[in-house]
């Protein structure tokens, strides 16, 4: 064995960086920006975020957390017709509940329609921006292809005068919407089609959620973000793929802004997720169709939404750690997501008995009018969660499911002349059982071995054992089940047609008696039937659960046969 050297050096961890943080490491390297690092998540208020949003707003603020750095919130509230204060207020609330807080108070686009204007007054003076007055068809008809050029306006050599003149007309109400645009003069051959005199202020005659009637005129998108991050003074404007081909105009924008300091455009791979609709249109649609009750439906993959279902903010954070940050888009397996989820509560979490399909269980040798306390763990997987009381008597629930008349090869649980273990208590053998006129299972009569009661050192053994839940003392409850939005064969184009009209299925429940003081949010495992949350629809007269996942841990089963 090799003596140990006191002196020795330890070889250095080796930290793996993602390739933003290499380009932001490069860039720090060479002083860029002072070393400064400066971040911001800027989204739309027209619609509540879904858990791609999620994914943008953890590598934001992650990254400004890491380099010591800042992150701004910014609504991109540039188009009134779509934006509306609730969706602003659910944005904040959304990035709060996942841990995150924001440099200063919330900023708007709209904060600075002013600069803008003056700005693009200066690009009108430089010669570089024009009034048209084509219609947006007749734009989208002379832009050309990626084979043929584009066509160049007949406005477009209006006179420096006349443009600003124009322009001002617009922006004081002189115009109806979409009589006049006004657009960069760039070049209609560019090979980048985006690049092909872009729109950069259209004519909407609507109040603004924050600005009233003030202005007539609203900036695009793609002119409107740069600005707003050059005014900011972000170092890097982090987004998703698809703004690659966006970025020369990103560049173009700033290309007359008075400060030697540029913010750079990076861009990542958005998140897909297998099952899910990832598209705020599609999503309002389905709201606004009345196919799901709201934004936040516990189907939704908003945030809001996941947060109804009883997802944590540690689980989904995870999640998108666990994903990574990548140049190419991809899919993500859903089961990603719900082993996530799994993973954060299963130390965390009591596992009260529910019966979700109850059928009644008589036993006829256990003495009427009598009850009794038998122990169950809270936890088994942590003790450190203790135990509980759980009330047993003559009359119990079981599930539906765990009774069959004529009982397939290993079926191991209650049948005729079959025994089975109630979990906590004692063995039980089923006698007889009744059903009605349908043929349905209306009671099950069973006798009890008094010598096996749970921790009473009985050494017999039997392979089923069954949760249960005591009648006298049960909750009433409304359970509601969930499976994914979309079947499997969802199209992209038609993708309403694909609305799964079994996504949701509710139950009358019973559960154990400590279930009767929950309260929203409480969280939970029922025993064999997975992770539950109490719902916000939930009251003390009116208990209802939703189920988060269940217990089947395919995501993690698929890595291991990797």
């Amino acid at each position: 064995m090799a003596e140990h050297n006191e002196n020795t050096v330890a070889p250095e961890e080796v930290v793996s960086v993602n390739f933003i943080e290499a380009e932001i490491n490069k860039d720090n390297e060479k002083g860029v920006y002072g070393g400064r690092v400066h971040t911001r998540f800027p989204p739309e208020p027209n619609g509540y975020l879904h858990i791609g949003h999620a994914k943008s707003i953890c590598l934001n603020f992650n990254l400004g957390k890491e380099y010591n750095g800042l992150t701004n919130l910014r609504f991109d509230d540039t188009n009134p017709e779509k934006e509306d204060v609730e969706y602003v207020n659910s944005i904040m609330e959304d990035v709060k509940w996942l841990g995150f807080d924001w440099d200063g108070e919330a900023r708007y686009a709209s904060d600075y329609f002013g600069q803008m204007y003056e700005y693009a007054k200066k690009l009108i003076s430089l010669g570089k921006a024009y009034v048209d007055d084509q219609t947006a068809e007749e734009i989208r008809q002379t832009r050309g292809d990626f084979n043929t050029p584009g066509t160049n306006s007949p406005y477009r050599n209006r006179s420096v005068e006349e443009n600003l003149a124009l322009f001002e007309d617009m922006k004081n109400g002189k115009f109806k919407d979409g009589e006049k645009v006004l657009r960069a003069k760039i070049d209609m051959a560019d090979p980048n089609i985006v690049m092909r005199d872009p729109v950069l202020y259209r004519i909407v005659n609507a109040p603004h959620h924050r600005t009233g009637t003030e202005w007539n005129i609203y900036p695009m998108y793609d002119f409107a973000h740069p600005i707003e991050d050059a005014i900011e003074r972000i170092t890097h404007s982090v987004c998703t793929l698809e703004f690659e081909v966006h970025r020369p105009l990103y560049d173009w924008v700033l290309a007359d802004w008075e400060d030697t300091e540029i913010p750079r455009q990076i861009e990542f791979a958005r998140l897909n997720v297998s099952k899910m609709v990832m598209s705020k249109r599609k999503l309002r649609a389905l709201v606004e169709a009345g196919l799901v009750s709201g934004w936040d439906d516990p189907r939704m993959p908003t945030i809001s939404g996941l947060r109804r279902r009883g997802y944590t903010p540690e689980s989904i954070r995870e999640f998108c750690e666990r994903i990574g940050v990548a140049k190419a888009d991809s899919v993500v397996d859903i089961a990603l997501l719900e082993f996530c989820i799994r993973e954060d509560l299963k130390l965390k979490v009591t596992r009260p008995m529910v019966v979700l399909d109850p059928v009644k269980v008589i036993i006829d040798n256990y003495p009427e009018g009598q009850t009794e306390l038998v122990t169950v763990e809270n936890n088994p997987e942590n003790e450190e969660l203790g135990s509980r009381e759980v009330t047993f008597g003559r009359e119990i629930y079981i599930e539906r499911a765990d009774f069959m008349e004529e009982p397939v090869k290993k079926f191991f649980r209650l049948a005729p002349g079959k025994e089975v273990r109630l979990k906590g208590a004692y063995f039980i053998t089923c006698t007889s059982f009744e059903k009605d006129a349908d043929g349905n299972i209306t009671e099950i009569h069973c006798t009890y071995d008094p010598e096996t009661k749970s921790g009473s050192g009985n050494t017999r053994k039997v392979k089923g054992t069954l949760h249960w839940v005591e009648a006298s003392t049960s909750v009433d409850m409304e359970v509601r089940l969930y499976d994914y939005l979309l079947r499997d064969d969802a199209d992209d184009k038609d993708f309403m047609a694909a609305f799964n009209t079994d996504s949701l299925q509710v139950l009358q429940s019973k559960g154990e008696a400590s279930l009767a003081t929950t309260v929203p949010g409480d969280r939970f495992q029922f025993l064999r039937q997975g992770y539950f949350v109490t719902d916000i629809d939930s009251t003390p007269e009116h208990i209802v659960m939703n189920r988060i996942v269940g217990l089947r841990d395919s995501w993690a089963k698929q890595q291991n046969k990797g």
